[in-house]
């Protein structure tokens, strides 16, 4: 009997690249795409069929005793399931950085765990680490390397703030003011992102003294103190911050930055009228923007669709 559960999408606000290096990340949940795993019909349509082969891929892998994930989920029960139809029904838009596997895992190790943590009673801190490291090992099998931060976040269904490699926990969020000229939007690149692709280029860049060490200090201090402002309410350093970190970006990481958004992201640094930064892992999928007066934004973006996610 399959939970009747859905599995949100996630955005990390703060943390892309900078988590790697022991910066802080703020991610949170997004409830406007979801995923619930479902028992098709006798006639399966062609989307289930390709869902139902995909978690039968994920089985295999799932099944590897190299992982030693055998020991926390019952395999023979999911296996049972996948061949009665298990599907993954989701709304959640794949290779945009919000989550698309992170829910999907969240809905696997939630239906198969043997002995899962309750999401309503985690807060003990080394709860939390063996939780994402599990769920790490799951992910991995989808983008190389996992922090598993995601579906941590898709398994809570609560704002995790990241304070360091050995050190998280859920955190609230200021409340959303519906009327504010404040607002944070994705805007859509119009294609996906190759996560792993673009994990890899990061790490690679890594290797180089001089990009190591700006991701160490300048990209950490900046994305630090847009975490600490964000989590206060205070838009002044917040914005001041963003400006630093959305032009550090430009700069340094252009590999990541979508080709049609160049300019946008140039013009919103030059204007002040709002700021972007990368969205998960980039080249492709969406964008995040930041901005103190939406309208004033929308003009300058006009043409582009602006998904608000939340206002203040």
């Amino acid at each position: 009997m399959l939970k009747d559960t859905l599995y949100y999408s996630k955005i990390l606000l703060f943390g892309e690249y900078g988590i790697i290096e022991n910066a802080m990340g703020l991610s949170i949940p997004y409830h406007f795409y979801k995923g619930k795993l479902l028992m098709a019909g006798a006639e399966m349509t062609d989307e289930q069929k390709e869902s139902n082969q995909s978690l039968r891929n994920y089985w295999q892998y799932l099944a590897d005793e190299n992982n030693l994930l055998t020991r926390f989920l019952n395999l023979d029960r999911m296996s049972g399931d996948i061949a009665c139809g298990l599907y993954f029904d989701s709304s959640i838009p794949q290779g945009f950085g919000v989550g698309s596997s992170g829910a999907l895992v969240a809905a696997i190790y939630d239906t198969y765990a043997l002995n899962p943590i309750n999401p309503d009673s985690v807060s003990e801190n080394d709860d939390l680490l063996q939780l994402k490291q599990l769920l790490s090992t799951m992910e991995s099998y989808f983008h190389g390397k996992s922090s598993g931060l995601d579906p941590l976040i898709c398994y809570l269904n609560l704002p995790i703030l990241v304070k360091g490699k050995t050190e998280l926990g859920a955190v609230a969020i200021p409340d959303e003011n519906t009327l504010g000229k404040g607002a944070i939007f994705l805007m859509d690149s119009g294609s996906p992102g190759k996560t792993q692709g673009m994990v890899s280029l990061f790490l690679q860049k890594l290797k180089d003294d001089g990009f190591r060490n700006l991701v160490r200090t300048q990209l950490k201090k900046y994305n630090d103190e847009c975490v600490k402002a964000f989590l206060k309410g205070d838009t002044g350093p917040l914005f001041d911050n963003l400006k630093q970190l959305s032009t550090l970006f430009l700069e340094n990481f252009r590999p990541m930055i979508p080709d049609r958004f160049e300019t946008l992201w140039r013009k919103g640094i030059e204007t002040n009228a709002y700021y972007l930064k990368l969205c998960g892992s980039g080249g492709g999928g969406f964008v995040l923007g930041f901005t103190e007066d939406l309208e004033k934004a929308q003009i300058l973006l006009k043409g582009h669709k602006l998904q608000v996610i939340h206002q203040f």
